[in-house]
């Protein structure tokens, strides 16, 4: 029954992500794509009550074999601005493919008792063995890709954005976290498969389903109350590693420099760019007159600081001015905090602690 009702929210989200409007479309239909597959998944152990047919019982299973593609081009799709669908993303279908085209000739095309025979005993068949052999390749494969995309995701951010905070990378984090905990409890129910202990793998199927819902759940109402936090980057850019030795290599002198990093802080306490709460290296770049890349590497490696650390240590700045300003003790924290260009309270309150140890109502009181 649980299982039953795991599948139908599974299938209710994804109708709804289907149909909310909204201008992230990819990423909602490639995250409803993930839902309904856990769902058929999910439905293993009823689906005996509403089909005898055995190939659509063997498709289930092969099923499984889609859900980490899913997520790992839904993560691409969240992170990325300009991430589209392309033919190359076919090969993602490769090992479900192949897990059907083994099942050929014992299964689709056997007839009768024969396919019935085999069917029971699928799970010791070599074709199985195959199968589990190529889905745990596969999951481990994808899930360190996701790794791998959001730490470039979240290197990339902090050196080319300020805000809105970096909440999108903590929460498919954690996503992926969790996932990696129900598939290691997924490979412990297919363990226990080959004993005797059918009530624990029963046990453990709906625990893994049960679990996967509940953070399927959490991360959507999650993108639905804070839609602003979910800022996707362009994929052409690069983290600053990766070309720092180019330009270093153009050997700009020391007083260049020097020369660019002073202009640079003149402009930050003279124009106060920090106080538009969306401020991209690109666009301080063009006030500033120094080329992206360039500044990027002053920040980000000659004064050894993310660009949104540096921008929001002229933000806490500001902020501490007014806070010690005897003539605004009437204006709160939460009108300073936008005032100075933060537009989240958690946000505002972690970057003052970092810069000075206190929280912003403790350090206007000392």
């Amino acid at each position: 029954m649980k299982k039953a009702i795991a599948a139908f929210i599974s299938l209710l989200l994804a109708v709804f992500l289907l149909m909310v409007k909204t201008e992230r479309k990819l990423e909602n239909r490639l995250f409803a794509a993930f839902l309904i597959i856990n769902a058929i998944d999910i439905s293993g152990l009823f689906m005996h009550h509403f089909t005898d047919s055995y190939n659509l019982k063997t498709f289930k299973i092969s099923a499984y074999l889609l859900v980490m593609p899913l997520f790992y081009l839904y993560v691409n799709a969240v992170c990325y601005s300009d991430f589209t669908l392309k033919r190359k993303h076919l090969l993602h279908l490769v090992p479900f493919i192949v897990a059907n085209l083994i099942l050929v000739p014992r299964l689709y095309l056997a007839e009768g008792a024969t396919k019935e025979d085999f069917f029971k005993g699928i799970w010791h068949s070599p074709e199985m063995f195959f199968y589990q052999l190529i889905g745990e390749l596969q999951y481990f494969f994808y899930i360190v890709g996701v790794f791998l995309i959001l730490k470039k995701y979240r290197k990339i951010y902090l050196e080319n954005y300020t805000n809105p905070n970096t909440l999108l990378y903590k929460w498919l984090y954690q996503l992926t976290v969790i996932f990696l905990v129900i598939h290691l409890c997924i490979i412990f129910k297919n363990i226990v498969r080959y004993t005797e202990h059918r009530d624990l793998f029963i046990w453990l199927n709906i625990v893994a389903g049960t679990v996967f819902l509940l953070a399927a759940c959490w991360f959507i109402l999650k993108a639905l109350n804070y839609p602003e936090l979910f800022r996707r980057i362009d994929s052409t850019l690069q983290p600053t590693k990766d070309f720092t030795e180019t330009l270093e290599a153009e050997n700009k002198t020391d007083e260049t420099k020097s020369f660019q990093i002073a202009q640079l802080k003149n402009f930050m306490v003279e124009k106060e760019p920090f106080l538009d709460p969306s401020l991209t290296i690109q666009q301080l770049a063009h006030q500033v007159k120094i080329p992206v890349r360039e500044l990027s590497v002053l920040i980000n490696h000659h004064l050894n600081q993310h660009f949104f650390d540096f921008v929001n240590e002229y933000r806490v700045k500001k902020a501490m001015t007014i806070l010690k300003d005897p003539t605004k003790k009437e204006v709160t924290v939460l009108e300073i905090l936008y005032e100075v260009g933060f537009n989240s309270k958690s946000s505002f309150h972690t970057s003052f602690k970092k810069y000075t140890n206190q929280t912003p109502t403790a350090f206007r009181n000392s």
